[in-house]
């Protein structure tokens, strides 16, 4: 088990002591504690914690909506914390992201487990975000690439080989991405055909 950095909000100031005491004592160290949801969500911005513990009823904004907002700032996880184990919470955290859901009373047992599974599930969720990012960019790349070479072959009436080359020559020689270099072309090309 890994030690985290954590925020803790819960409106009733004996069990966030409980909840820090049980954290710390485990060898996390909590950075920041809340009474209501507005202080959780600019704690969590303030301090970028490796996961956050809201209980869902809170003042001024609750757990849910604090979430819904860490999440869309992609912050950190979330791990929800409530007396109530109706389906309509349960609903309700379902749709606002949150990356686990621990009844109270906490317990140790129940609760380290759901640490460790929400920081994980972050992780994994982020890597596949980053991938996707890294794969829209490689398509992007691409079909500008391919429009620099379809402009080439038809301003200049050269092959797609020979258009592919002439921009790797480019490319080496300014020390740019293929990709930049076809996008500076497609530029220029298009201001030429346009005067």
């Amino acid at each position: 088990m890994g030690a985290y950095t954590i925020v803790i909000a819960d409106d009733e100031a004996l069990a966030r002591m409980d909840l820090k005491e049980m954290l710390e004592e485990a060898g996390h160290k909590v950075v920041g504690q809340a009474s209501d949801g507005v202080e959780a969500w600019e704690l969590v911005k303030e301090k970028l914690p490796d996961l956050a513990i809201l209980d869902i009823k809170m003042p001024k904004m609750d757990g849910l909506q604090a979430a819904k907002l860490i999440a869309h700032d992609g912050l950190a996880p979330v791990l929800l914390l409530t007396a109530f184990g109706d389906e309509e919470i349960i609903e309700k955290a379902k749709n606002s992201m949150v990356f686990g859901y621990v009844i109270k009373p906490v317990e140790e047992k129940v609760l380290f487990p759901a640490i460790e599974i929400a920081i994980s599930q972050h992780k994994k969720k982020c890597e596949m975000v980053n991938r996707v990012k890294s794969m829209e960019k490689e398509i992007e790349e691409k079909q500008i690439i391919n429009r620099a070479k379809a402009l080439l072959m038809k301003f200049y009436k050269v092959t797609e080989d020979q258009a592919h080359t002439q921009l790797q020559k480019v490319s080496m020689k300014r020390g740019k991405s293929m990709a930049e270099v076809s996008s500076m072309l497609v530029k220029e090309i298009l201001n030429k055909k346009n005067k």
